[in-house]
């Protein structure tokens, strides 16, 4: 007779794994002239599992420039910049960009943006919601099944100069909807073009 254990790799175990595995293939893959792959520490960090995404410091790296659909700017020199309002395949409606404080100040003030919401999310920006003024119809941010918003959780602070990512996901207005307004509390609202 047969058992079979499943183990599941968290935390500290999961990290000393990628070390093994960057160690191991750090030494395979010699060309011949002494040199091992660039991208083997990389693919192993892209690969940790478990792993969760942190707003990034800096803004994309990509080199190609993100399309710009609105810009807002809020308090104490925090600017919004929308980047995408696109429809998913499973009746969705993503919205997603950067907030960038050009202060010289670290700013704090985040908790309006979470709105009514107290402690499901904590500091989140379930606070944001979509206008469809041709179908007189207001979108709030989705939650999973636990209540937590399917939004960008966790910015407290954001330090002078630095960038933060966000996204917000809301029920997909109808397909004859081409434009929604997007409020974003403590930020003027922005007119957005949907695409998909």
């Amino acid at each position: 007779m047969s058992v079979r254990y499943t183990v599941k790799v968290r935390g500290g175990a999961a990290a000393a794994v990628a070390a093994a595995l960057v160690l191991t293939l750090a030494g395979c893959g010699d060309d011949g002239q002494g040199k091992a792959p660039q991208a083997t520490a990389a693919a192993v960090k892209s690969s940790d599992v478990g792993a969760q995404p942190q707003p990034s410091a800096s803004g994309s790296q990509s080199s190609v420039p993100a399309q710009v659909l609105a810009t807002v700017n809020g308090e104490s020199g925090v600017v919004l910049t929308i980047n995408s309002a696109a429809r998913d395949a499973g009746g969705f409606l993503t919205v997603s960009g950067q907030i960038k404080n050009t202060g010289d100040k670290a700013f704090g003030n985040t908790a309006a943006w979470r709105g009514n919401e107290l402690n499901v999310s904590g500091v989140s920006v379930a606070g944001v919601n979509l206008v469809d003024k041709a179908g007189k119809k207001r979108y709030y941010v989705l939650r999973d099944t636990e209540g937590r918003c399917l939004c960008t959780t966790g910015v407290v602070i954001i330090e002078a100069g630095q960038s933060v990512p966000f996204f917000a996901q809301f029920p997909s207005p109808p397909a004859s909807t081409s434009e929604v307004e997007f409020n974003f509390p403590t930020f003027a609202s922005a007119s957005l073009k949907i695409s998909g």
